[in-house]
């Protein structure tokens, strides 16, 4: 059978599965608490996330890490739950949990059986307001989220050159500073600067609730009401706008640090589905880096792993669906005997060749069929489908969106491709970084 045909009979089968997906159910409590609740049936267990709309992206400058370092402290127990207790409770009900901070908000979760679900929103409803917040607690809790930063940047060569490259392109965005905040602001923090953080921001108003699992909608719907219904809305800070500065021209980091082996990252500014909602651009910039970087079939390792074969890696990335204009991030490790500049050259060239030449039919179905596929994989995972509902409903996006993702990506032409590719991907916007390694101290990982 030709090609062509495979990947077309492909899509159909995958579309369809994807439409008959369970449904999502929306509920909004009295005090402003938003509840998103997916069935699924297959297994008897239910994940339990709550999402607060409060990241690193909302911190001004003297706090950065703030929302991490809140995230460390919602573990040290509230009046109800000692320290240690919530730990205990969630263990001994045969559950598991842990939590996140993003750019763009802080998650926690839990993983119970069903018929658990009243235990983690106990415990979720307590310490939405009821943090303990001890400044012997803080004392400790705030070593431990130095040492993190420690291990996994400031020993870390590829993600202190991330740390650098995005302080250099986000010129006035909030995205510059790190989500784990610069050390300074860690060592010069204090208890009352979380208090403050804490009071500000963990209200049910500034809030989603998202379950997915084997209960019915209106079971979670009635226990959320339970649970999270006393809780009183406060008012929540006002952000102030912000804007793009437009570059004015090509931006290039070197770096130098201990590290086994050199590294390429090229980031261009690119917008986001939240900045206009209705265009298209943002999910043709999802398919390019599919095109480029999403299987062995993909131009990068195509093009420069196997063919002139002067990249050990080489990865295209890019999150449509953050709160702010984001950046399409490119990135490789040169294999012995080539240089960083040789294969910044190899990607200029795959770009051009994006930019000058439309992708085949063939290749651009090829690639719309690995972003199918990418979504069923998803399905198969309840903690995946609450993430998807989470992430877009934190940054203000109507969780509708992920029904029609597919149907945006399979309408992208191999004009659009070409077009998008000339008007984001250009030199002038861009920011190149270029990791040159110094020796290994004996003391130091040989990892890069």
């Amino acid at each position: 059978m030709h090609f062509k045909k495979i990947v077309v009979y492909l899509g159909l089968l995958l579309f369809p599965y994807l439409s008959q997906a369970n449904e999502v159910y929306e509920y909004h409590l009295k005090n402003g608490l938003s509840v998103l609740v997916k069935e699924d049936h297959r297994a008897p267990v239910v994940i339990s996330e709550i999402w607060y709309k409060v990241g690193g992206s909302y911190e001004p400058n003297g706090i950065t890490g703030i929302s991490h370092a809140i995230e460390h402290m919602m573990f040290r127990g509230t009046q109800k739950y000692g320290p240690g207790v919530l730990e205990q409770v969630v263990a001994a009900n045969g559950g598991r949990q842990n939590a996140f901070t993003d750019r763009d908000f802080t998650a926690y979760y839990q993983l119970f059986s069903s018929d658990k679900l009243p235990v983690s929103f106990e415990l979720e409803a307590d310490r939405m307001r009821n943090l303990l917040l001890r400044p012997k607690d803080f004392e400790k809790e705030i070593q431990v989220v130095m040492e993190e930063r420690r291990m996994r940047v400031d020993d870390n060569p590829r993600e202190t050159l991330l740390e650098r490259l995005d302080a250099a392109a986000f010129v006035e965005s909030p995205y510059r500073q790190p989500v784990i905040g610069w050390k300074n602001d860690l060592k010069n923090m204090t208890v009352a600067d979380l208090r403050n953080w804490y009071k500000a921001w963990y209200a049910p108003n500034n809030a989603i609730l998202v379950v997915v699992g084997d209960l019915k909608a209106n079971e979670v719907y009635y226990l959320a009401k339970k649970y999270f219904g006393s809780i009183e809305s406060s008012p929540l800070p006002t952000l102030k706008p912000t804007s793009d500065i437009k570059a004015l021209g090509q931006h290039r980091l070197s770096i130098h640090v201990p590290a086994q082996l050199p590294w390429l990252v090229m980031a261009y500014p690119v917008s986001v589905v939240k900045s206009d909602v209705k265009s298209t651009d943002p999910y043709v910039l999802d398919l390019i880096a599919t095109l480029l970087s999403s299987g062995d079939s993909a131009r990068l390792a195509k093009n420069l792993i196997r063919g002139k074969q002067i990249a050990a890696d080489a990865n295209a990335s890019y999150n449509p669906f953050s709160r702010l204009n984001n950046l399409f991030l490119l990135d490789a490790t040169p294999t012995p005997g080539h240089t960083l500049v040789e294969l910044e050259a190899g990607i200029r060239e795959q770009i051009k060749q994006l930019q000058t030449s439309c992708v085949s039919t063939e290749e651009l179905a090829r690639a719309k069929a690995q972003v199918a596929a990418n979504r069923i994989f998803q399905e198969d995972s309840i903690a995946q489908q609450a993430n998807e509902l989470g992430s877009l409903a934190a940054v203000g996006l109507p969780w509708t969106i992920q029904k029609n993702y597919l149907a945006k990506i399979n309408a992208v032409t191999p004009r659009q491709v070409q077009n998008i590719a000339q008007q984001y991907l250009q030199s002038r916007y861009l920011v190149v970084a270029h990791l040159n390694p110094l020796p290994l101290h004996p003391s130091h990982s040989k990892g890069s």
